[in-house]
């Protein structure tokens, strides 16, 4: 388990807080690990009817430390992959409060909760292709499924980004609340939906998420892709130039 992480139980909910916000809440290979970790757990324990993953300060993540990004090493699966599959095949209900900027896998990992609310303030950013990577996390089938193709063009090739307003007229996000009520109402409705008949609850999901093995199929295929552009040279400058506070330049 990693500082970074929070993890708390009330009542039958469990709230996981990614709490690094004087780094806007990067994450790490060992945060991705703890967040895999109480995911999985919160999905063992019959006292767990839903999960709200928040984090702490005025941005939800700036997606992944670059520097732990380039320098981890992982014995087996490595703990992004963990992530990834325990945000795709957790059986609660699964709700996401977006309290800032949602950057790279801040985005992507949206398309696996069953319920996102945003703040009036948070913005979302896809800035893959600026970063010399590949969309992740399912989200080059998923965004489509959500927003449309034209939408998901829009963000994940421009790597622009989008408000809450925007996100809520698109499908991105389901409700958007004033920036001091986000909190609140988070955790009102994660507490309603615990409250809820539990068996029905995880059936309707698996109903509703039908495609697993496709969602699947798609994240090992983007992972190949994406092991391959962090091997290249456009990667390298892309990081290096963000280090160094420049626009890259591509030959």
């Amino acid at each position: 388990m990693t500082e970074f992480i929070k993890v708390e139980h009330q009542e039958k909910v469990c709230v996981i807080t990614i709490s690094r916000p004087e780094a806007k809440n990067a994450l790490t290979q060992d945060m991705y690990g703890a967040i895999a970790d109480a995911l999985v757990d919160a999905d063992s324990r019959s006292d767990v009817r839903a999960v709200l993953l928040r984090a702490d300060g005025d941005i939800f993540t700036a997606g992944n430390d670059l520097r732990d990004f380039q320098s981890g090493k992982s014995d087996g699966e490595p703990p992004v992959g963990r992530f990834l599959r325990a945000i795709r095949d957790v059986d609660v209900p699964f709700l996401i409060a977006v309290n800032g900027a949602a950057i790279g896998v801040g985005l992507t990992m949206l398309l696996h909760a069953d319920i996102v609310m945003a703040s009036e303030t948070a913005s979302f950013k896809a800035p893959f292709a600026q970063i010399g990577v590949v969309p992740e996390a399912g989200s080059s089938l998923l965004l489509p499924q959500a927003v449309g193709l034209a939408w998901a063009n829009d963000i994940l090739l421009t790597g622009r980004s989008v408000t809450a307003e925007e996100a809520l007229s698109i499908g991105l996000i389901s409700r958007v609340y004033p920036a001091d009520q986000l909190d609140g109402e988070a955790h009102k409705l994660a507490h309603q939906i615990a409250a809820m008949a539990p068996n029905a609850m995880k059936e309707s999901k698996r109903l509703i998420r039908a495609s697993r093995e496709t969602i699947a199929a798609q994240m090992d295929k983007e992972l190949v892709v994406f092991g391959r552009q962090l091997q290249s040279a456009e990667f390298k400058e892309a990081a290096t130039a963000f280090f160094e506070k420049r626009p890259p330049v591509y030959d």
